[in-house]
């Protein structure tokens, strides 16, 4: 994250900066004498009339750079000395002519009026500068937090920037609370500190609560040592600025609440280096809040943005946790509907089967008997393969379904799947197109046995009972392509990636063979699978009706290395 400029120091309330103003005397008396001085040896007056113009310079020299006091001292400085050392008679403070005193006091309102002028433009200069400082501050708030997506970056990426803000100020780390939803409040985002490690103190939950009930700041003395992982710059800006003329540096924290209109919606937590000239206790925080200075409306310009940045980001959160409830509430009304039917539809049929088998007054004999025992098998494996893909689906969204490859004839795989899928193709028409040069491929058995069931449980149930099936297998470079195509009716083409969606099923009406609609899970669970795998699956439309799905699978090393000799 790239660091936003800090704001300037505040002028420490009720501190006299003597300093300062000693070296303003000085320069002011320095600047009026050494003009008289060189006038003086130089004997440019009275040759020189107007030589007065001259002091100008230095009034003009030290109301640009020092301000007003200096500017003034030195016009005064300037008239007396003129009228001590040049205006005859020299050494007294007395004029004889009435023309000498009014010029004399002409210089003087001259030099005044001068470095009230000089003086006014540099206030002006000087703010335009502080507010282009502050619009600059304001937008990078906004470009370095729209920056992060996440809402949880957003709000670290503002307790960053407000410490690189206020770090003039002694700020040396940001924490931002907000309530939960039970009310309780949180360290939500912190500057330099890992949130869990951050502790607080019962005096400071009871100072927070009572921020946000009251709406009004609070501080306390930290007690606690500086932060190892706070910037070292920021730390060290504030301590040499402080203890370079020997003041001791205290620490404190300050809790300002965060205020939307009339709502807090939070509390800004600061650490802060007590320094004259650093951040303000509570007391003048008030104070100045009523009467707005310089340094407060920006504070509360930017305190501002700050609140509306994180409750945007608290409503983003917001959004995202409805999104994932919507979407939630969606997956299990989907999961019922479609589950529901798929569950209920094997289970009639054993029931009915069992039912029919334990009537006592009817006497069954023993090919019905064993039609009604095969159409138990046949919707017990149905129901089994159901509630497979639900485990299997559950396994690759928590990603612990790996696979445990090992080298296998894909040609025999695919023979072992139709074989025992015979009972659900009954008289369906297979055709497989197997090389012979096919080679051992490193997979998972059961997983890519699910993967080739699933696919041809699909091609079975949504075409006519008379169209055959296509099972295929090709070497393609470092992968196998395994294919299974049907002659049904097809799916529309914007569905073709959209059919391995979870739960994602193509509305067709009436399906040609009879089968209801299915879970939307198998293509899903292929997915899954393949990809598991290192694979990919897709599907495309077949020139002359139905739909051919492929299976590309990675050779492994070793058999690529036998396909290469």
């Amino acid at each position: 994250m790239s660091t936003i400029e800090h704001v300037l120091p505040i002028e420490a309330h009720g501190v006299f900066p003597w300093q300062r103003y000693l070296l303003d005397t000085v320069l002011a008396f320095g600047g009026a004498m050494l003009v008289t001085g060189i006038i003086y040896l130089f004997q440019l007056y009275p040759r020189i009339p107007n030589i007065s113009i001259v002091y100008l310079l230095v009034v003009l020299a030290l109301a640009s750079t020092r301000g007003r006091y200096p500017a003034i001292l030195a016009s005064l400085v300037a008239f007396l000395a003129f009228d001590y050392f040049l205006v005859p008679p020299l050494y007294v403070f007395t004029i004889n002519r009435v023309e000498e005193w009014i010029a004399l006091f002409v210089f003087l309102v001259t030099a005044i009026l001068t470095s009230q002028l000089a003086v006014a433009l540099r206030e002006r200069a000087v703010q335009a500068s502080r507010r282009e400082r502050e619009t600059h501050i304001l937008y990078d708030l906004v470009r370095v937090t729209n920056r992060e997506g996440e809402p949880e970056r957003q709000l670290h990426t503002i307790a960053r920037s407000v410490v690189d803000v206020l770090s003039s100020w002694g700020v040396h780390d940001c924490a931002i609370l907000q309530p939960d939803a039970a009310g309780t409040l949180r360290v939500q985002a912190s500057a330099y500190q890992p949130v869990e490690q951050i502790n607080l103190s019962s005096d400071e939950k009871a100072i927070a609560a009572w921020v946000i009930s009251q709406g009004r700041a609070m501080g306390l003395y930290d007690d606690s040592a500086l932060v190892p992982s706070t910037s070292p710059r920021i730390v060290q800006r504030v301590i040499v600025k402080s203890t370079a003329v020997g003041r001791a540096v205290g620490r404190s924290l300050r809790l300002i609440p965060l205020k939307l209109g009339q709502k807090v919606v939070g509390v800004l937590r600061l650490r802060v280096l007590d320094t004259p000239g650093g951040f303000p206790y509570e007391e003048r925080l008030e104070e100045e809040q009523e009467r707005p200075s310089a340094w407060t409306s920006f504070f509360w310009t930017f305190l501002d943005q700050v609140t509306a940045l994180i409750e945007r980001a608290r409503l983003q959160r917001e959004n995202l946790r409805i999104e994932v409830l919507q979407r939630t509430d969606a997956l299990r009304a989907a999961l019922l509907s479609s589950v529901s039917h798929d569950l209920r539809t094997p289970l009639t049929s054993i029931k009915a089967a069992a039912s029919s088998l334990l009537q006592e007054d009817v006497e069954w004999d023993e090919e019905t008997r064993r039609g009604f025992a095969l159409s138990i098998e046949r919707e017990a494996d149905r129901l089994n393969r159901l509630v497979g893909n639900l485990l299997d689906m559950s396994r690759i969204e928590e990603g612990a379904l790996v696979p445990e490859k090992e080298e296998y004839s894909l040609t025999a795989l695919i023979r072992d799947v139709l074989v025992r899928l015979e009972p659900l193709l009954e008289d369906r028409i297979v055709r497989t197109h197997l090389p012979d040069d096919l080679l051992l491929v490193e997979l998972d058995y059961l997983q890519v046995d699910q993967v080739l069931t699933n696919l041809i449980e699909n091609a079975v149930r949504y075409t006519p009972s008379e169209s055959p099936i296509d099972v295929s297998a090709q070497l393609d470079g470092e992968h196998v392509v395994m294919s299974v195509a049907d002659r049904g009716p097809g799916i529309p083409p914007a569905d073709l990636e959209r059919i391995f969606d979870k739960f994602y099923r193509v509305i067709h009406g009436q399906h040609p063979g009879g089968y209801p609609m299915g879970s939307g899970l198998g293509l899903a669970v292929c997915k899954g699978l393949v990809e598991a795998h290192g694979g990919r699956i897709w599907a495309e439309l077949r020139d002359s009706g139905g739909l051919i799905v492929f299976v590309e699978l990675p050779l492994g090393e070793q058999e690529h290395e036998k396909g290469e000799m």
